[in-house]
């Protein structure tokens, strides 16, 4: 029987010179990495895992960068906590110079602030005991407020001439207080001023909150952040950051790609249905007489995959040049290029790294054939959708041993930036646009929490500066990427537009994948049935993934898109 390989499209050179596809949106300036610098100013334990992995451990090679500069991130992930560590000093100064001008009655209000501060953190934890505790908790310190409010409301109308021997109850009990001279009348007075300063407390709050709010609206609004040059974060360098920015730049975009071995397409996002498969390469009986097959090598069969990938940059034709070049689609801005892995650890330096780097071709030429087990070439091709926030990224292998040959295909998907993240915007325009009362609101509702956020803040700030004084992480040796912040701040699903587009680009470019590889075997004179039935049988299951994706428990990690923005993919010490 004789076979057909799958046709390439037909082409001129009119539709090749029309459009031959757009670049990439630069990473540098993409609207993922805007939300993940955002997401430094709103989530601390984000911000904490990014200064971690980038900062602290200066040893650590940064994961691949897809979509998004890293340097930037970090940049703003620093200057978020130089700020925020400035606040928590605001805070706890203002309940500390609070708590001296009324003769320590403001500190009082600590004792219930801190009980609910407590019943919060119980309620994130997992287990009915814990749940129970915090309604527990709650309700105690909701009471203790309630009798400390009363006790200062008393003193404070019997002040303003409001004392009633008659008052009975909490109120009475206060004004009897301060008229039975517990301190004397300068301790009552001192007291009465309880209510400006927890006033003046709140203030402080919400003043923090309204530069969270000015920072994301203004340094980071879509114009601005695409001016690099006003970056303030990027002004404020340190010889630290400027030496850790110098390798992130050097290595988050290189194609030679140093890995961990516990986990080596780190940056890459979740994998999605890989797959590979190996058959045995037999002569087609259809061959003229007297001649054999060509021989195939890896690098053969790649360099027949890449033109029919790359052809799907190009539109369908739309009647006029002016129509086909106004249709927009992300995939005309496929990227398809080759890459090589190194395990991190095989460096006795980090800046090595660029020593190495620069033999990338080297590096290629011979990982290409030799099919090994630590250093491994693929061809990667990369869709970043919805400007780089869902990026796919098809990893392919071919490997000819002994007769064999073997296909590797290891799709990974990163899912668009947490909602809030993503929110941050919106988020801060509502707040800045708000009124007085509104605002009030607000920063009374966070005032109980801020005097343990303050605190928090603080330890976090000074366990981070003992990591780096006394982790020895400058001089040690190399490691992989333990995790990737781009991932880390990923969802665990996407809306079915997403999944949508995501079966689009992964489906359309496998099928161009298992259509070049047929016509390599075609007309190298090989059987092509039994590859292209497996691989039949693997796009046929893609095909209504989608569906079983979307609100189930098949979705990407199991929980819909409510993940945690500081988990990491495995642990970290």
């Amino acid at each position: 029987m004789t076979e057909s390989p799958i046709p390439p499209q037909p082409t001129g050179g009119r539709q090749d010179d029309l459009h031959r596809g757009r670049p990439p949106v630069e990473p540098a300036f993409s609207e993922a990495g805007r939300f993940l610098c955002a997401g430094t100013y709103l989530d601390a334990g984000y911000r904490d895992r990014v200064i971690k992995e980038l900062y602290v451990h200066e040893e650590r090679i940064v994961a691949p960068s897809y979509g998004f500069d890293a340097s930037r991130v970090l940049a703003h992930a620093l200057r978020a906590r130089r700020a925020e560590l400035g606040w928590a000093l605001g805070v706890l100064g203002a309940w500390f110079v609070g708590s001296v001008l009324t003769g320590g009655a403001l500190a009082l209000l600590l004792v219930p602030f801190l009980l609910l501060s407590l019943a919060g953190w119980l309620r994130a934890r997992s287990g009915l005991l814990a749940r129970l505790l915090s309604v527990v908790v709650r309700i105690y310190a909701w009471w203790n407020l309630a009798v400390i409010v009363i006790l200062v409301l008393g003193i404070w109308l019997a002040l303003l001439g409001a004392f009633d021997d008659t008052l009975g109850g909490p109120v009475g009990l206060g004004a009897l207080i301060f008229s039975q001279g517990i301190g004397g009348a300068a301790t009552g007075f001192v007291i009465g001023w309880v209510p400006a300063v927890f006033a003046a407390v709140v203030t402080v709050v919400g003043l923090q909150r309204g530069y969270v709010a000015r920072t994301i609206a203004n340094d980071l609004n879509r114009d601005r952040y695409a001016h690099r040059p006003a970056d303030p974060a990027e002004a404020e360098v340190s010889v630290r950051f400027a030496r850790v920015r110098r390798r992130i730049v050097d290595e988050q975009h290189s194609p030679l790609i140093m890995y961990d071995i516990n986990d080596p397409f780190a940056g890459a996002g979740q994998a999605y249905r890989p797959w590979q498969q190996s058959f045995e390469l037999r002569p087609r009986e259809d061959l003229p007489a007297g001649t054999t097959p060509e021989p195939l090598t890896n690098a053969r069969i790649l360099e027949g995959i890449v033109p029919l990938v790359e052809r799907l940059r190009v539109p369908s034709p739309h009647g006029s040049p002016e129509a086909q070049a106004a249709v927009f689609d992300r995939m005309q801005e496929l990227v398809v290029d080759q890459c090589v892995f190194l395990p991190g650890d095989g460096l006795g330096h980090r800046d090595e790294g660029p020593h190495l780097r620069a033999d990338f071709e080297t590096h290629r030429a011979v990982a290409i054939e030799e099919g090994g087990e630590r250093r491994r070439h693929f061809l990667r091709i990369r869709v970043g959708g919805w400007d780089e926030n869902m990026v796919v990224t098809l990893f392919v292998r071919v490997h000819t041993q002994g007769g064999m040959m073997m296909v590797e295909l290891a799709p990974h998907v990163l899912l668009p930036v947490h909602v809030a993240f993503h929110n941050a915007d919106a988020d801060a325009h509502r707040y800045l646009n708000n009124n007085r009362f509104g605002k009030a609101v607000w920063a009374l509702r966070h005032t109980p929490g801020s005097f343990t956020a303050s605190l928090v803040t603080l330890g976090r700030g000074i366990a981070s500066w003992v990591k780096i004084a006394a982790g020895g992480h400058r001089g040690a040796r190399p490691e992989g990427p333990r995790v990737s912040v781009r991932e880390l701040a990923s969802q665990d699903n996407g809306s079915l537009f997403h999944l949508m587009d995501l079966d689009r680009y992964l489906k359309t470019i496998q099928d161009r994948v298992v259509a070049g590889i047929t016509l390599v075997l075609h007309e190298g004179g090989w059987h092509t049935e039994a590859f292209a039935q497996r691989a039949g049988i693997y796009l046929a299951e893609g095909a209504t993934y989608v569906g079983a994706m979307y609100g189930s428990a098949a979705s990407f990690g199991g929980s819909g898109n409510h993940n945690s923005t500081h988990r990491g993919s495995h642990g970290d010490r």
